[in-house]
């Protein structure tokens, strides 16, 4: 699609959760349309269009500058609406509905003949899910289908938790974006793949490991990403969103040790007094009891709230990472907060950030005088 089609001007609606009826149906009508909507989920906001027209979803992949074989999550109002975009969604997906659904679960099963190729990369699967945020499912339910939704950001951008991020990547390439202020969870959703047996998480998310595994005992654990794009080659097909090991990235560089407590402080100032020293300008993510640690230095500091309060870290991760960016730091420093709960949703975006490998506060001991 070329560049001249976007709007000149992206329509930004205020809407609250069961209110502002005619926002929200003004959006529909976009939908309907076959133009683009940013909306707000729980997660991160979403770029929609309509799951069922293919120059809908193109207009899409045209706006995030995405890649066809990364595809698309497609949301729906109700689980009712389930066949309607998948075959025989087998028994599992409706009882992982009736726990998780609304919410920040997505199953990966077989797509519908409704659902256009292009959604899914060519594949025989869809991702879908019911998402939580009320604003959400009004959109779909007034638009009358469903909608195929990626986070509302440049591809491979960090993903937007407010609509001033969207439009700081998208304004002039989306219709409307209905703002209805901060998401609620701030890490997309948990991407389960029921095509398989058995049943494979593909991307952490907002279900936790744990919680998937109440119901579904032998669920499987993510496994390696897919390697970063480079040279203009394009990847394989994917399976479901989130696989590459570089995306949700800032523009600055990103070191992340894969540790938490004194030692992993430690090295975080230390590599931060090396830049400092080289004249350097230095971001970290800090939970709030360590920001007091590079006070002073000149480091440019955003809290992501106590660190034992993985809601909060995870609510706060992408906005923490863009304002850091806008002051175009060389380096971001941060460090994981282990891999219980949303504690892995939050290692693995902060590792795709870092491009897809951590570093060992071991290994930056052993490189001590």
């Amino acid at each position: 699609m070329a560049e001249e089609s976007f709007p000149v001007t992206t329509l930004v609606l205020p809407v609250t959760p069961g209110g502002d009826p005619a926002a929200v149906e003004q959006a529909a009508r976009l939908v309907r349309a076959g133009r683009l909507v940013a909306f707000p989920t729980e997660t991160v906001y979403g770029l929609g269009a309509d799951a069922t027209s293919t120059d809908a979803v193109e207009r899409i992949f045209a706006a995030k500058q995405r890649p066809h074989s990364d595809p698309l999550i497609v949301h729906l109002a109700a689980a009712a609406a389930l066949p309607s975009v998948a075959q025989e969604p087998p028994p599992l997906a409706w009882a992982l509905a009736e726990r998780f659904w609304p919410g920040p679960l997505t199953l990966v099963l077989r797509r519908a003949e409704g659902i256009p190729a292009v959604v899914a990369a060519g594949g025989p699967t869809v991702g879908v899910r019911v998402p939580a945020h009320a604003v959400a499912r009004e959109l779909i339910a007034r638009a009358g289908v469903p909608i195929a939704a990626p986070s509302a950001n440049r591809f491979m951008h960090t993903s937007p938790t407010t609509a001033a991020h969207v439009l700081a990547d998208l304004d002039g390439r989306v219709d409307c974006v209905l703002d209805a202020g901060p998401c609620s969870v701030g890490v997309e959703s948990t991407v389960l793949d029921l095509t398989r047996d058995p049943p494979r998480i593909l991307r952490p998310g907002g279900v936790t490991f744990e919680a998937l595994r109440a119901l579904v005992p032998n669920v499987e654990a993510p496994t390696r990403s897919t390697p970063a794009l480079g040279g203009g080659e394009a990847p394989a097909i994917l399976p479901a969103p989130g696989q590459l090991e570089r995306h949700y990235a800032p523009r600055a560089r990103v070191v992340v040790f894969d540790a938490q407590g004194p030692a992993a402080l430690a090295a975080i100032v230390r590599e931060a007094e090396r830049y400092l020293a080289r004249g350097e300008r230095v971001g970290a993510l800090l939970p709030d009891e360590e920001a007091a640690a590079l006070a002073g230095t000149g480091a440019h500091i955003q809290t992501l709230g106590p660190g034992n309060d993985l809601a909060e870290v995870s609510r706060r991760l992408y906005a923490a990472l863009r304002a850091v960016d806008e002051l175009a730091p060389t380096v971001i420093l941060s460090h994981t907060f282990g891999t219980s709960g949303l504690g892995l949703a939050v290692w693995d975006r902060l590792r795709r950030a870092a491009g897809g490998s951590l570093r060992s506060v071991a290994a930056e001991d052993d490189a001590q005088p």
